[in-house]
């Protein structure tokens, strides 16, 4: 039996004897902060582009004409183990580009034969007879060519959709100029010179196609293909000098604003007694454009009509050489457009990037932006944006951008001085209250963008940004 003693022993329990904070509470106000959100992220995208004013809804690219052709990726089909190329994609090749004869292109598509590789196996060699194009179903591979100075050079790397050696279909005399060797296992299809005769020789279509082609190739034009201004330099006396004009497209290429839209509800009973110490429907506002901003963005990188990643020419498309983000990848997008403005890159790359040089012994320099210090590259700003799609197999893209109308670059579209704009390009319009006192507003942003230039815009594709072992 335990008897209880001591200066304790007999007292009633402590009687509480001032007000808890638990009730206090319902007797105050607390302080609140304004309602967060996740998806809020920097867009550097809509903060650097410059916006241009887009009345009438289309802004129009005018450029100096072009006699460029193909030069675009081929899709494939896949049964099984066996790859065919898309009739319709051999358009792709500068050769064919133009050409819409399905009969025959199906006939030049069933004549293309698969072939499978191994890393590290030659495909072609320097010097010897080119007798056939090759199309890459998957894999990458690396062209190499001799320097002056007897060191290898690494002049491309290919890869999904890439071709190469379609000029050995029509001259006899073509010998390959590059070594092609496998850096990774795949497939490609090959077609040969002789098949191609073949269907040529029973498609007077092709024939004529090929003859225009032909002369396109003889006119005189410049390093981007654009139709040369003939010009006179450097003589003496009374020298006949050239006439000469500028040509444009005669059919332009136009952009049209696109939109995204939402109708924000908000019950009449919320905005008429919980409107303090924060306005409610203000609150509602806000977060809902914000989230069209983010999707806005999303837009201008995705879209398949105007987005970035798709709106980049294919010369402008590079690959890895390796497959992370090293200094000399970055370096070889730099240098495909004068004044690049910035880099812009998932925040998984640039921390890839980061392991890269570091790697390498370099770390990448801060650059000022705005009163911003931010990670950079020769100078030139690395921005992120969760925009850009990561595959699953944990690869990704670097865009690099020129930038601004009067620098030839990319460009937003937006028109502004809209009925009840809330903000630039940005509209609220009330539509009114319903039989349940629900209050309902249109919430619209027009937007896109534009590439002047074919040069304006460059992607870095296929970047490994996993982590490797060791």
């Amino acid at each position: 039996m335990t008897v209880e003693t001591g200066p304790e022993a007999g007292l009633e329990p402590r009687r509480q004897s001032s007000l808890g904070t638990a009730a206090a509470r319902n007797l105050t106000h607390t302080t609140k902060s304004a309602p967060q959100m996740q998806e809020i992220t920097s867009r550097w995208l809509l903060r650097m582009l410059p916006w241009v004013e887009t009345k009438g809804g289309t802004y129009r690219v005018n450029r100096r004409l072009s006699h460029n052709v193909g030069d675009g990726r081929v899709e494939f089909v896949q049964d099984g183990a066996d790859v065919r190329v898309i009739p319709r994609q051999l358009g792709e090749l500068a050769l064919l580009r133009g050409f819409e004869d399905v009969e025959v292109l199906t006939a030049i598509a069933d004549r293309c034969v698969q072939r499978d590789f191994r890393a590290g196996e030659v495909l072609v060699r320097a010097g010897t007879p080119a007798e056939q194009v090759h199309l890459i179903a998957h894999g990458r591979i690396s062209r190499t060519s001799a320097g002056k100075y007897g060191d290898e050079m690494t002049d491309a790397v290919l890869a999904d959709g890439g071709h190469f050696g379609e000029g050995a279909l029509v001259d006899t005399d073509a010998r390959w100029d590059c070594t092609a060797t496998a850096r990774t296992a795949g497939t490609l299809l090959t077609l040969s010179r002789s098949d191609f005769a073949a269907v040529a020789s029973s498609a007077p279509g092709l024939r004529a196609h090929l003859q225009r082609f032909g002369e396109l190739a003889l006119r005189r034009q410049n390093h981007h293909g654009e139709a040369e201004i003939a010009m006179s330099a450097g003589h003496t006396g009374e020298a006949e000098l050239p006439s000469t004009f500028v040509d444009y497209e005669l059919h332009p290429r136009e952009y049209e604003l696109s939109v995204a839209q939402t109708v924000l509800r908000v019950h009449s009973r919320v905005a008429d007694l919980y409107n303090g110490p924060m306005n409610q429907t203000e609150e509602q506002l806000r977060l809902t454009v914000e989230a069209l901003r983010e999707r806005q963005e999303y837009e201008l990188v995705n879209n398949r009509e105007f987005g970035l990643l798709h709106n980049a020419a294919f010369k402008q498309r590079i690959q890895s050489h390796s497959g992370p983000p090293t200094p000399d990848d970055l370096d070889n997008l730099l240098c495909r457009r004068r004044s690049t403005k910035f880099f812009l890159a998932h925040p998984r790359t640039i921390a890839a990037i980061g392991r890269e040089f570091s790697a390498y012994g370099l770390y990448p320099e801060t650059v000022d932006l705005d009163g911003r210090q931010v990670l950079g590259w020769r100078g030139v700003p690395i921005l992120p944006c969760d925009k850009i799609p990561i595959s699953k197999e944990s690869t990704s893209s670097i865009l690099a951008l020129r930038t601004g109308e009067d620098n030839q670059g990319v460009i937003g579209l937006r028109q502004t001085g809209l009925v009840e704009e809330y903000e630039p390009g940005l509209s609220v319009r009330f539509m009114g209250i319903d039989e349940q006192a629900i209050l309902s507003y249109l919430v619209t942003t027009y937007y896109s963008a534009a590439v002047l230039l074919p040069d304006a815009l460059g992607v870095l594709e296929d970047v490994q940004i996993a982590r490797g072992r060791g």
